[in-house]
């Protein structure tokens, strides 16, 4: 007697990505509607997985470039553009042959997948390293030097020293340790992608925390982004502790 087609497909959703392919010869000569779509289905699954497994390799260039390296460190930065808030960068070490899954540069991600990728890079990395330097300094010294400001802190609150930095698009002054500018590194890097999102999830959690602190402007959404409702709010409400005097002068 064959199988109902509501236990195959309850199979099927069971399956690990590295099941489908057995599930697919199982079902593959019976000629019933529903199960040939629960077989396209899983042909898709696994036909994605295989191109997102291809996309991963494709962003490991550089850490196969560097393989005999022993701590190959990313290094990106989130919040260089806003109005307020701080500047934060990341600084992530991948071991030797780490890939994750849907790993990519944190702009490309939704902010669920960057929270899970969040916990997943804590978890698999060697190192983690974070750098902040809020709106004072970078009225002080402008935010390029605040940005090298917060990649310094982070390079050096990883638990080990790296080998060599790969960066996203900058070169790093007053650092000691041999570096790599990637034009467009986050979409090219694995560890540089990893370390956009340490830095974006870190900042995102920091201005949804203002919030609470500085209601108004809205900063759970906007990030201390420009967005029209923002600008509207710094109009009414004047700047906040956290803006950027010298961001918002158009504006005031």
């Amino acid at each position: 007697m064959r199988e109902k087609i509501a236990e195959i497909r309850k199979e099927m959703q069971a399956a690990s990505i590295e099941e489908l392919p057995d599930f697919i010869r199982k079902y593959q000569t019976d000629e019933r509607a529903g199960v040939r779509a629960l077989i396209l289905q899983a042909e898709r699954k696994k036909d994605a997985w295989e191109k997102e497994l291809l996309r991963l390799e494709k962003m490991c260039v550089y850490e196969k470039k560097y393989e005999s390296w022993e701590y190959l460190c990313g290094i990106d930065e989130a919040g260089r553009g806003p109005l307020a808030g701080p500047v934060v960068a990341g600084a992530v070490i991948l071991p030797f042959g780490c890939r994750i899954p849907y790993l990519n540069d944190s702009k490309q991600l939704s902010a669920k997948k960057r929270e899970e990728l969040y916990d997943i890079i804590k978890k698999e990395a060697v190192g983690v390293g974070v750098g902040i330097v809020g709106p004072e300094r970078i009225d002080e010294i402008n935010i390029l030097q605040a940005t090298y400001e917060a990649m310094r802190q982070a390079i050096d609150s990883l638990p080990v020293k790296p080998d060599l930095l790969l960066n996203d698009a900058v070169t790093i002054p007053g650092v000691a340790i041999r570096q790599e500018a990637i034009i467009g590194g986050d979409g090219k890097s694995l560890s540089i992608a990893a370390a956009s999102v340490v830095a974006k999830v870190t900042r995102d959690r920091l201005m949804s925390a203002y919030e609470d602190t500085l209601p108004g402007y809205g900063f759970a959404s906007n990030k201390g982004y420009g967005s029209a409702a923002h600008i509207a709010a710094l109009k009414r409400l004047g700047p906040s502790p956290i803006h950027r005097r010298s961001f918002i002068g158009n504006f005031l």
